[in-house]
């Protein structure tokens, strides 16, 4: 059973210590998220942080801007206003030791989301989509959670060709690592990217293969696979009957090292990972003849 590097991040001046794997719970604060339930909007985002909070999650991501195929897109001014909406009701709703990340590939967005009390960047393109990112989360001096993804949410899907998925994609991430400590950047998350520019094989080889990400990259590990296609594609289901499924590979990407878990179900996640850990403590009882 792999084990989970303790990690920390500084977050607004304080060191915030992670010694198992942490929970983060979606808050989709928008109307076109491929899991209808996840959506929540006006006063709802604050009994939904609050909720997320008090079944298990560690921290919260907000999004404004859905990133599943199709998706119509967001203008940037909608996605700012929107998403420091959520931000502002959210960091007020669940008090400042809350870790509150925000999902937004753009920049100003961005800067302008922790200037309303986020504390973490995730970005779903790796820096791609917008190259004054890196730039950006050098100079605000916060954590960034860095995605593989290839293309846009909208040409992801014909852009899957690897010599080897596993070793391919690390290639990749560590290039942008590379790219992020020159600029300046103190704590970088990787995310394999699940679903984003990897056919329904590719992803179940990045799961197999996740222990290799902290061992060659060094850094810790987000796995986002709630609720996805990965599962539902696999099973003949559709999102809202996931969740068990959603459970179950939270449980093997722990095993496999996963630092932090992106869920929808912050409290199912939450038992899983208790579980594990006291599997990880037990002593096998030894036998005699």
């Amino acid at each position: 059973m792999k084990t989970m590097k303790p990690f920390s991040l500084s977050l607004n001046g304080r060191i915030v210590e992670y010694d198992c794997t942490a929970v983060m719970g979606i808050i989709n604060a928008t109307t076109d998220s491929f899991y209808a339930a996840s959506r929540v909007e006006g006063a709802d985002i604050a009994s939904r942080a609050i909720s997320m909070i008090e079944n298990g999650a560690d921290m919260l991501d907000i999004g404004a801007y859905s990133s599943r195929p199709g998706a119509a897109d967001v203008p940037e001014a909608v996605e700012r206003e929107q998403l420091c909406k959520a931000v502002r009701i959210v960091r007020k709703a669940v008090g400042t030791d809350v870790p509150i990340s925000v999902d937004t590939f753009r920049a100003s967005v961005a800067e302008a989301a922790i200037d309303a009390g986020a504390d973490i960047i995730n970005d779903i393109s790796g820096g791609d989509l917008d190259c004054r990112m890196f730039e950006t989360v050098a100079r605000l001096r916060v954590p960034y959670i860095l995605m593989h993804m290839r293309g846009t949410p909208a040409t992801m899907q014909q852009l899957t060709q690897y010599n080897n998925v596993v070793t391919d994609v690390i290639g990749e991430l560590s290039r942008k690592i590379y790219r992020l400590e020159e600029a300046g950047v103190a704590d970088i998350i990787v995310d394999p990217g699940f679903g984003f520019a990897k056919t329904l094989e590719q992803n179940y080889a990045l799961m197999a293969g996740l222990n290799l990400f902290n061992d060659i990259l060094g850094k810790p590990v987000l796995v986002g696979v709630s609720r996805k296609s990965m599962l539902t594609r696999l099973l003949g289901i559709n999102a809202d009957d996931a969740l068990t499924p959603t459970a179950v590979l939270g449980a093997l990407a722990v095993e496999r090292g996963a630092a932090i878990l992106r869920v929808h179900d912050p409290l199912e996640a939450a038992q899983s990972i208790r579980i594990i850990q006291a599997l990880k403590n037990a002593t096998p009882c030894s036998t005699s003849e």
